[in-house]
């Protein structure tokens, strides 16, 4: 399965982000009001509120932020782990833009995520656009046909067609047995590490996993051998 797929031309990636701002009660009055609508959509029991609603604000790029970009790539049988994380969001993108446009800007290299088609992929995009970072190669997919963007989106190709269900990565390596470490967080608890632990490394460390997790699916998929730990380097 998925022979066509050469995992040394894959770039693997995860995304952790937060609403842009410490609370509700944080935001400037212009996107307060901005959210107020966007909460009366999302609400869906009468003690909904923009406030109690907020903490969800990180997964729209609209409201939110990126504080970690965790990547994969594979090179001499060894997975090398880097991971960019950064409270000034410009200084994370343009780092990670540099990585694209310097080492992975040819038309043979993948980008990889699960579930990175509906979010990491399109959320890079719109938080590089809104803070004026020209948009990498790799990343600049506005025009082209549907079957003309490559990425690859781990948990599409489990769907195999079917629009109708969201399996989670976790369940997925669950199901494949996939060894991997004891969660220290989950993702409903990285806006709190971040705003009020300030623990960005924790996130980091969290993100990391993922794609660790990401790399192993793929292989499981390709019907290869898992990644030992002795492989897997972090830089």
């Amino acid at each position: 399965m998925l022979t066509h797929i050469k995992m040394d031309k894959v770039l693997f990636l995860d995304i952790e982000t937060v609403p842009q701002h410490r609370d509700y009660d944080s935001v400037p009055e212009k996107f307060k009001k901005l959210w107020d609508h966007k909460a009366k959509r999302l609400a869906t029991t009468d003690t909904d509120t923009p406030e109690s609603l907020y903490e969800r604000a990180g997964i729209y790029a609209e409201f939110g932020k990126i504080i970690c970009i965790s990547v994969g790539y594979i090179r001499n049988h060894q997975l090398r782990i880097k991971s960019f994380a950064h409270d000034d969001e410009v200084i994370l993108l343009t780092d990670f833009a540099s990585l694209l446009n310097q080492s992975f800007c040819t038309p043979d290299v993948l980008l990889c995520a699960h579930n990175g088609k509906e979010f990491d992929f399109p959320y890079l995009c719109r938080r590089m656009l809104i803070n004026r970072i020209p948009l990498p190669l790799l990343l600049d997919t506005s025009g082209r046909k549907p079957w003309e963007v490559q990425h690859i989106d781990t948990m599409e190709m489990w769907k195999f067609g079917d629009y109708k269900n969201y399996t989670s990565l976790n369940l997925l390596t669950a199901i494949f047995d996939i060894p991997t470490p004891k969660d220290d967080i989950d993702g409903s608890q990285v806006a709190k590490t971040y705003w009020h632990d300030n623990d960005l490394q924790r996130i980091a460390t969290y993100c990391q996993k993922d794609v660790v997790a990401i790399v192993q699916l793929l292989l499981r998929y390709k019907g290869m051998p898992l990644l030992e730990d002795e492989n897997i380097i972090f830089t």
